[in-house]
C-alpha cells in the first residue's frame, strides 16, 4: 500500500504514531498468510524503509531518528499487534543500534557506514549468537565459532542458528573466539553478501513462523580487520552491559503487549458480533464475558504500566544500577500477563479460537514464544531470588 514520503524528527513523533498504526493494520491484512506459508514479510520491511522506520534507534548525526526506548516501545508495540514476526525482526535491529550508538567500540569509519546504510536503504542487522553445541550463550561457554587471524583480516568459520530475520539481513553480528592460546571471545561484523556464507531454511516453529530465524553456516568467511567490533577476554564480559540488556527486555515486554493486546481486539469484536438465537443479544451482554474482558484489561494495564514508567525512567537518565534486574522484572511480569490475557480469550469462546483460519490461534502461538527469548523466567527469578537473600 502506497505511504505518504514523511521526514520524521522528534518534534513529529504523532505522525510518526499513525504511520505506524496504518502500517500495522496493512502488516494484519496478510499476517495468517506468512504465518500459515512460513514465508518472509520482505514487503513489510519495505514499507518501513518507505517510512522511515528503520532508523528509529540510529543516531541523528547520521541521519537517523536517535529516539529512546519509550518511542521504541511504542513502535515495536503497534507493529506486533499487525504482525509480531515483523516486530521481532524489526526489535533485533532497533537493539542492535541502540547498543552500537551507547557504547561505541565499533571502529569508527565501520560504524558510521553501517548506520548511514540504515538511514538510506533495506539493511538489517541482528545478532548470530546461538549454537548446536553452545546454546544460547547467556548461559556460559565460549562460543565453538572461530575467528582467525590471517594477513587480510579475520578468517571467521562456525554455525549459528536461530538468526532472527536472516533472509533480509545485511549484515550478521557474530560471536566468537579467537584462535589465540588464551582465547579470546566478542563480535565479528559479517555482511551476508560475502563468499562463504550461507543460509540453512531451518525455521519451521509453532509460533513467530515468518522471522526467518534460520541457520546461518560461516565456512571460512574473510573480514577485513576492522570488522573486529568488540573483544575482550571472557571474564571482561561479565557482568555485561546492563542497559543493553535492560533494553532487549522492554523491547521484548512491548512486542508481546502488542500481540496480547492484538488478541484482545480480536475477542471484542467477536463478542459483540456473536448473537446466539437463544440469547438474543450479543455476548458482549453478558456479565460472565464483561468480566473476563475486564481480567484481560488489568493485565494489560499493568503490563503498559511496568513498560512504559521503567522506560522513560532510562530515557530520562533517571534509572538506578540494579536497572537490568528491573528490566527483566518488567518482562517476567508482562510476558507472563500477555500469556495469561490471549489464555482468557480461547477459554472464553472455546473451539472457535482455536481453527486455524482464526487470528487468535496464531496470537497464542506468537505469545507462547515470548518464554525463549534471554533472559528466560527462571535465570529472572534466580537473580531476584539472590538479591533479595543477599546472595552474589
Amino acid at each position: 500500500m502506497s505511504k505518504p514520503s514523511v521526514t520524521l524528527t522528534p518534534k513529529s513523533f504523532p505522525q510518526l504514531f499513525e504511520v505506524v498504526k496504518s502500517l500495522a493494520a496493512d502488516f494484519a491484512t496478510r499476517a495468517d498468510v506468512h504465518d500459515r506459508d512460513n514465508s518472509f514479510p520482505f514487503e513489510n520491511f519495505d514499507a518501513l524503509h518507505k517510512a522511515q522506520l528503520l532508523n528509529l534507534s540510529v543516531p541523528v548525526e547520521f541521519g537517523g531518528q536517535g529516539v529512546g526506548y519509550v518511542t521504541l516501545c511504542r513502535v515495536i508495540e503497534k507493529i506486533a499487534s499487525g504482525d509480531a514476526s515483523t516486530a521481532l525482526v524489526l526489535t533485533m535491529h532497533y537493539l542492535q543500534h541502540a547498543n552500537a550508538a551507547r557504547t561505541r567500540r565499533w571502529h569508527p569509519a565501520v560504524y558510521e557506514r553501517v548506520c548511514r546504510e540504515s538511514v538510506q536503504g533495506i539493511a538489517l542487522i541482528n545478532a548470530a549468537r546461538v549454537e548446536p553445541e553452545l546454546g544460547t550463550p547467556a548461559r556460559g561457554g565460549l562460543p565453538a565459532t572461530l575467528a582467525k587471524r590471517t594477513s587480510d583480516g579475520w578468517q571467521v568459520t562456525g554455525h549459528k542458528q536461530y538468526t532472527t530475520g536472516s533472509p533480509i539481513l545485511r549484515y550478521f553480528v557474530v560471536w566468537a573466539r579467537t584462535d589465540d592460546d588464551e582465547p579470546q571471545v566478542g563480535n565479528f561484523l559479517v555482511p551476508h553478501d560475502l563468499p562463504g556464507v550461507k543460509i540453512v531454511e531451518t525455521w519451521d516453529h509453532l509460533g513467530m513462523r515468518a522471522t526467518g530465524s534460520h541457520d546461518l553456516i560461516l565456512d571460512d568467511v574473510l573480514i577485513p580487520a576492522e570488522y573486529l567490533l568488540d573483544v575482550r577476554p571472557p571474564k571482561a564480559w561479565s557482568p555485561p552491559d546492563p542497559l543493553s540488556l535492560a533494553g532487549g527486555s522492554l523491547l521484548l515486554s512491548a512486542l508481546y503487549q502488542g500481540v496480547a493486546t492484538a488478541a484482545r481486539d480480536w475477542l471484542v469484536g467477536y463478542l459483540h458480533q456473536r448473537s446466539p438465537a437463544n440469547l438474543g443479544a450479543s455476548l458482549a451482554t453478558l456479565p460472565h464475558f464483561q468480566t473476563s474482558v475486564g481480567e484481560i484489561e488489568a493485565l494489560l494495564y499493568v503490563n503498559h504500566r511496568l513498560i512504559y514508567s521503567l522506560a522513560a525512567d532510562i530515557d530520562n537518565g533517571e534509572h538506578d544500577t540494579n536497572v537490568n534486574l528491573q528490566a527483566q522484572t518488567v518482562k517476567y511480569v508482562t510476558t507472563n500477563n500477555a500469556i495469561q490475557a490471549v489464555e482468557i480469550a480461547l477459554k472464553l469462546i472455546g473451539n472457535p479460537g482455536l481453527f486455524k483460519t482464526n487470528p487468535l490461534e496464531r496470537h497464542y502461538r506468537d505469545v507462547l514464544c515470548s518464554r525463549i527469548h534471554t533472559p528466560q523466567n527462571d535465570v529472572i527469578c534466580l537473580a531476584l531470588g539472590k538479591s533479595a537473600l543477599g546472595i552474589k
